[in-house]
């Protein structure tokens, strides 16, 4: 897979969309969870990803000066992960495991599929927008491959087939319950304590 290379000597003239209030907020509410604001900087990525769509250069420096870091730092971290975008991803993000159990069963078949279907290859975006793809090397549940994840939902013995009927569903993506209270707590609610 090819990442898209960032200059770090120099800052690209759009350095794109930075984080509201509401989303510093939010990041500010993992504080009291954490010893050190250092240690938020993965649910802070998490938060802005989910709030603007990818981590811009602008969110970058937001997330900084949040936890209290040099830029380089939280740039260290989102070109390290691959669950990090710096361009923007699509509505949906389809990513196939690509571990050896997944591939014994048939992943690269989905693959396949997908990247016909779609027209786009690892790490791409439908011209509108509405789905990303990429591998990834184990999404963990091995023992039902091949595995599929849609965002954050986990998709079991997904064949080429079921592809059509997937990619349809408006809720191919939902996940059945909260991930927490703190992270999905409704825009406006504080978060319950304790959680």
């Amino acid at each position: 897979m090819s990442w898209q290379a960032i200059d770090r000597k120099s800052a690209p003239a759009d350095e794109g969309p930075g984080l509201s209030d509401a989303v510093k907020e939010k990041i500010r509410a993992f504080f009291p969870r954490y010893e050190t604001k250092r240690a938020v900087m993965l649910p802070a990525l998490h938060v802005a990803q989910e709030a603007i769509g990818y981590i811009s250069v602008r969110a970058m420096k937001d997330i900084a000066e949040l936890l209290e870091l040099p830029p380089s730092a939280v740039m260290d971290v989102v070109t390290f992960y691959t669950h990090y975008w710096t361009h923007p991803r699509g509505e949906k993000v389809l990513m196939v495991c690509r571990s050896l159990s997944c591939q014994l069963m048939g992943a690269d078949k989905l693959q396949h599929a997908i990247e016909t279907k779609l027209g786009i290859k690892d790490h791409e975006t439908t011209p509108d927008g509405k789905f990303s793809f990429m591998t990834e090397e184990c999404l963990a549940a091995c023992d039902h491959a091949p595995c599929l994840m849609v965002n954050e939902r986990m998709h079991k013995r997904v064949t080429p087939e079921q592809l059509d009927k997937l990619l349809a569903d408006a809720d191919s993506d939902k996940l059945p319950m909260p991930r927490s209270d703190l992270y999905d707590a409704p825009h406006g609610e504080k978060p319950a304590r304790g959680h």
